[in-house]
């Protein structure tokens, strides 16, 4: 436990089970990080593979509209653990299901715009699950020292993830991460059980105990808890704005990663058949850099700037940073400048800002972790992406808007996402006492 503490607080009969979700979180980033670089090779090989990412926007938020419901209806009917996975094992089929569509039909249009689809809908639904199950078992008070822990295991996975997935890709092709993500999405549904059990078998009363039964109620009370509660809508408002930024951040790198590519292709230094796995060579590292960085900010910043400057300075962090990135991509929109800014602004996301998000659902009720964080965390991130969509609809095929124009809107909008904080930081999580 002393080891421990380089990271975070951790008192005396808190490490089994922090561990334990730290290997959870571990293999829950490991297996998306695997597979995000094929999720980049499949559809930015396509003719307008960077516009076609934005794009795709639209009909994830669309799949969420059917995702969401279903996933409700789960939530109210069956106890945490068997939520958890059931949905886990159905996310590694779905894997097993892309790995032989790719290998006999090959990187064709409906395979990677069907894959990209997926994949947005499988990273913000089985990462809300996460974080509503580790928020269920800590109070607000131990979530706070604790989280950061969780968060390194995170930061830990999506390294050896995106490592892993470099070498597959590199020796097998690009597909092969798929099937390496699907055996370890299914480890990390053990270990999700295991950590359930001990909960439930180490208190005979109180929330580990009621955790053992369905939530019960209807699978509607996700939006209406967002649309009833002003601090979990704010929490909504604030998940589409900073999505919006990230997404049109995503789509600037995208776009000079594919140009430079395919001018690559066009002047013979890069043979047009090599695209393709030239593109997600080069993701699979970004993620390496990004991972790795966020690793470091997890291990040795995250704990201490929550503890020395507040949750909320550490609410702060990342805007202040996106909107610095934005500024910096608004008079050098080259590849090096946006891939290193999008390197230490993503690394923050993953860490930092992963944490404090999941810091904000500790004084909610069970109902608001399993339903309304779901909600926020797929839908309204999602719509973030919409939003972002017809930005780029607007301004690049309308306007024919470079990258300077839609940094510059960066620069704008991340203003307003400080604004959202503030608004939050001074919103009482309102928690009827008693209430599920």
């Amino acid at each position: 436990m002393r080891s421990l503490g380089i990271i975070t607080e951790v008192r005396a009969g808190e490490a089994p089970t922090a561990l334990l979700l730290s290997l959870y979180s571990f293999l829950l980033l490991a297996a998306y990080s695997c597979i995000k670089p094929v999720r980049e090779a499949l559809i930015l090989q396509l003719p307008g593979g960077a516009e076609d990412k934005i794009y795709m926007a639209a009909a994830t938020a669309m799949a969420m509209l059917i995702a969401l419901p279903l996933y409700a209806k789960l939530a109210v009917a069956v106890p945490r653990n068997r939520l958890i996975v059931w949905v886990t094992a159905f996310f590694a089929a779905n894997l097993l299901g892309f790995y032989l569509a790719a290998a006999l039909r090959g990187s064709t249009t409906a395979v990677a715009l069907g894959f990209y689809l997926w994949i947005a809908v499988f990273n913000m639904m089985i990462v809300a699950q996460f974080w509503a199950f580790a928020a269920d078992i800590y109070s607000e008070e131990a979530g706070k020292r604790l989280f950061p822990l969780l968060g390194l295991g995170a930061s830990l996975g999506a390294v050896a993830g995106s490592g892993l997935a470099k070498v597959l890709i590199q020796s097998l092709g690009a597909i092969a991460p798929l099937l390496a993500g699907a055996a370890v999405l299914l480890f990390s549904g053990v270990i999700a059980q295991v950590v359930h059990w001990r909960e439930v078998r180490s208190f005979r009363t109180g929330p580990p105990q009621a955790a053992a039964m369905p939530l019960g109620g209807s699978s509607s009370d996700a939006f209406r808890l967002v649309l009833r509660e002003r601090y979990i809508g704010l929490i909504a408002l604030f998940s589409l704005t900073f999505t919006l930024v990230k997404t049109n951040g995503d789509y600037l790198l995208a776009k000079v990663v594919s140009e430079a590519a395919r001018n690559a292709a066009g002047s013979g230094q890069l043979a047009a058949r090599a695209v393709t796995s030239h593109i997600g060579a080069f993701y699979a590292g970004y993620y390496l850099y990004v991972d790795g960085l966020s690793l470091a900010l997890q291990a040795l910043v995250v704990s201490r700037v929550v503890k020395y400057a507040g949750f909320g300075a550490a609410f702060f962090v990342l805007p202040v940073l996106a909107f610095l990135d934005a500024g910096t991509m608004s008079v050098l929109p080259l590849l090096a400048v946006v891939a290193a800014g999008k390197v230490v602004e993503s690394a923050t996301d993953y860490s930092l800002n992963n944490t404090v998000r999941g810091m904000l659902w500790l004084p909610t009720t069970r109902r608001a972790k399993y339903l309304a964080k779901q909600t926020v965390d797929t839908f309204f991130v999602r719509m973030g992406d919409v939003v972002s969509a017809v930005l780029v609809f607007l301004g690049a095929h309308l306007l024919g808007l470079g990258v300077r124009p839609f940094a510059l809107c960066n620069v704008v909008l991340t203003l307003g996402w400080m604004r959202l904080a503030w608004v939050i930081l001074r919103e009482p999580a309102r928690t009827p006492a008693g209430s599920e």
